[in-house]
């Protein structure tokens, strides 16, 4: 993140996931996602990170990702389509870092390049 190089020992790990999720705000998200090159951050955006927090603060899961865009009407693949992956996703909402098996799994979920760029060109 380019945030001041003391401010952001403080406020991210390593891997660029928010330390304290209380220290998160809308306009960090705002930065966070600027940082992450993703387009501005419209209502379903917002929708997802609002989902994300939401479950995460209150039960320190993450919400099963097949569901997750079914819950918020959204389309398939909205996690991927507006933030490139859940991970990102992840990162804009303002939560730390989920361990080593949940990174995995997010991980596992993000967009394959080729297949990506295999499907836009048979489209």
């Amino acid at each position: 993140m380019s945030v001041n190089t003391s401010t952001q020992t403080e406020l991210f790990d390593a891997q660029g996931f928010l330390v304290d999720p209380e220290l998160w705000n809308r306009d960090l998200a705002l930065g966070i996602a600027a940082e992450l090159q993703l387009s501005d951050l419209e209502d379903a955006h917002w929708r997802v990170i609002d989902h994300l927090r939401e479950r995460y603060l209150d039960t320190g899961a993450l919400p099963v990702q097949q569901t997750l865009c079914r819950e918020l009407d959204l389309v398939d693949g909205c996690v991927a389509a507006l933030f490139g992956g859940p991970l990102e996703a992840w990162k804009v909402a303002g939560l730390p870092f989920p361990g080593e098996e949940a990174r995995a799994y997010m991980g596992n979920m993000e967009p394959d390049e080729a297949a990506v760029s295999h499907d836009q060109t048979n489209a």
